[in-house]
Order: C-alpha cells, then structure tokens, then sequence
C-alpha cells in the first residue's frame, strides 16, 4: 500500500539525486487564474520519470541488482531508469517503441543502457518487455503500475506543498496514471480541500475512458504526438488511485496542445514536449473550473523531438491564427493581386505565400483562385481581413 511515510522516504532516497524544480509563476498562460508552472521539463533527464524510477531502483536487492533490470518506456522513463541504473551499477535492458523520438532513444543510450526496439506502441514494447522478464528472471521496473513508481511521482506533491502552500489546483498530464496517482494521492492526504485535475490527448485517453466506463478499459489504438502519455490501458493501482483522489479528467486536442507548447515557448521561454504541456493546454483552453484559483501546472518533460518542433510551432501558429491561408476566387485579370496585397497590407497582415491557379470546371472561363499565405496576429484579425476583402467584391472560398 501507498503512504505517505513511503512518499517521505521516497523523498529523502532522491536528496542528491534529482533537483528540487521550480515553481514558475506564469500570469499570461491563462486569463483570471493565477498559474504556476512545476517545471519538471528541467528535471534531471528532462522530465519527472527520474523520480520514481531511482526510488524502485534504490530499494532492490542485491540479489536483484545483479540480475540486472528491465524496463519499457516511449522514452522519459527509459532514459530515468538507465541514468538510475548507472548510477546503481546495474546492468538496464530497456525496450522502446520504434515510434519513440530519435532524441529519447540515443539519450537513453548514452546512459549505458541496452536498447531494444519494438515495432508498435508502449503496450507493444511492454509485451515484449515481460517476455524478456520471464527468460532472465530480471527484476522489472514498471513505468507507472508499481507502489514505489507511485511514491517516487509523489514527491513533487510535497515539494508543491511547500513551494505554494496556499495551492487551490493542480492540473497534471495522464498517460498511465503513475503520475498523477502519486500528486493526487500525496495532496489529498496533507491538503484535502486542494482540487486534482487529469489531462489525456484526446486520441489517447485509456484513463478518461476508463473512468467514465468505471472499470479499466483498453483503448484499440492511441494517435497522439504527445508520445509520453501514448498508453492503451491504465494500471491497475493507477485507475484505483485515479478513481478514489482524482477530482476530474478532461482530454485536449493535439492542436491545443501544440498552442500549449508555442505558448510556453514564447511566453515563459520554457520548451515542453506534447506530453509536457497537457495541463497548460487545458488551462489555456478552459477545460477545467480553475478561474480565481491559484492552480500549479506540472510541465511533466521537455524531451521533444527537435524534428517535429517546427511541424509543432506551425500547429500552434495555426491554430491562434497567427498563420493563416485563404483562398479568394476572382477575375484573372490585371491589378487584381496589388489589390488584394493592399488590402491585406493595410490591414497589417504579412503575405508570406502567394499561389495563382486558372479557375476550373464550374468557374468562370476567366477566372481563377489565388491562395495566400499570411501571418496575422490571431483569429480576429483573419476574420478583419477576410471581411475587407468579402466588402471589396473578392469571394473568399476557403480559409484555415
């Protein structure tokens, strides 16, 4: 069983080991909320994994040291157990999905691990994972199912508590439920009144399923590029945890979530990975009653894939409006394009892209589309201009 002297102990294993991140008061993230932000995206190994994997690896036998340690993980916790094991002395075989980003898989290399790559998702390469176990009789260290996992997670509730002890919510991402079981276990037990909030991508929400339908429940696929919380299936200890301490759970889009990350990145010049800006993205979205209170975010990681970060940016960019496309269907004929640029320039818009096509089947024999790539400043300011060009006679045929 989970307690909060294991929390403590916990706590007093990682002293050296991890650093005490900070709490980052961030103002503009969301409107009439006082927002902080745990930065475990500059946790030792980029992300809070090293917490609980070194607190499980901390109290194995020696007997089961020299067996060696297996473990599974999309990245974060693969990268927390072989740093764990290394300064353990112990041998570490980790299997990853083959879809884990390139970054995670040499980080977590170049902590002295063996690496095994899985074709598939996390459960794949926890299936192959257990495999491995029962041929070598090495002790498995489970991502987020496991007592100590938990209590290790937990840690950061306490250093919550003391960093903010006037906390009101904490918004914290959801991927097997390690996480979040071990703050909302810890915050429920010292600070009772104080409101736990759980975030899942929508296109991996085994937990929030899982909670609704009141029993565990295997989704048949995850889609997300918030890899970190990419899981089928919640936990056993996890969704009982979740069920009894977890206030709410909500789901955000990818979109939002790469808002989440252009936000962070511009706003509080903190780089997070999809999985890390879970809880921003609910807040930024107002996904949960948090208005008026003082609501602590955890930033989870920051290990994002440097070859998807400007497929990320462009997202988000898109998503506020802020990088806009129209196409305006009209006459071919002279003036019409230093027209439609002087309206778009007067508006204070920027053309970055401009594509000219003859009008086809349906369209007018002399006509044709003009497509236009701009930067603008958000949603309203497209809607200003889209609006100046309908006035000017110009029929604008789509947007994004």
């Amino acid at each position: 069983m989970l307690t909060l002297d294991k929390v403590q102990n916990a706590k007093r294993l990682l002293n050296g080991i991890i650093r005490k991140t900070d709490l980052i008061y961030a103002p503009d993230i969301a409107k009439n909320t006082e927002i902080y932000l745990k930065a475990e995206n500059l946790q030792t190994t980029g992300s809070f994994k090293v917490r609980g994997a070194y607190v499980k690896i901390a109290q194995l036998s020696d007997e089961q040291k020299e067996k060696g340690i297996i473990a599974c993980s999309a990245g974060n916790h693969a990268q927390g157990v072989a740093l764990s094991a290394q300064k353990s002395k112990i041998n570490a075989t980790i299997f990853i999905p083959s879809t884990a980003p390139i970054s995670k898989i040499e980080a977590t290399r170049n902590y002295g691990a063996t690496i095994r790559l899985v074709d598939g998702v996390y459960d794949d390469a926890y299936n192959e994972a257990v495999k491995f176990q029962k041929e070598t009789g090495a002790e498995f260290i489970h991502p987020f199912d496991d007592i100590d996992v938990i209590a290790g997670q937990g840690t950061i509730a306490l250093e919550l508590l003391e960093q903010l002890p006037d906390i009101e919510a904490v918004i914290v991402p959801i991927g097997g439920g390690g996480l979040i079981s071990g703050i909302a276990y810890t915050i429920k037990m010292l600070k009772p009144d104080c409101k736990v909030y759980g975030v899942q991508a929508s296109g991996a929400g085994s937990m929030y399923h899982s909670i609704e339908l009141h029993k565990r429940t295997e989704l048949p696929k995850v889609s997300t590029f918030a890899d970190g919380t990419a899981v089928k299936m919640p936990g056993e200890n996890t969704f009982e945890f979740c069920s009894k301490y977890v206030d709410e759970i909500v789901t955000v889009s990818d979109d939002e979530t790469a808002t989440a990350i252009l936000a962070l990145m511009e706003k509080q010049k903190l780089i997070a990975e999809g999985a890390g800006a879970l809880s921003v993205a609910a807040a930024i979205f107002k996904k949960l009653p948090i208005e008026g209170k003082k609501t602590v975010c955890i930033v989870s990681g920051g290990n994002i894939d440097v070859n998807i970060l400007s497929r990320v940016i462009n997202r988000g960019l898109l998503k506020t409006g802020r990088l806009s496309d129209l196409t305006i269907e009209m006459l071919d004929k002279p003036g019409q394009l230093k027209e439609v640029s002087q309206i778009i320039a007067d508006l204070g818009a920027n053309v970055i892209r401009v594509r000219h096509n003859q009008g086809g089947e349906g369209t007018d024999i002399n006509g044709c589309f003009l497509k236009i790539s701009m930067e603008t400043k958000n949603l309203r300011h497209l809607c200003e201009i889209k609006n100046a060009l309908c006035k000017a006679g110009y029929k604008v045929t789509n947007e994004r």
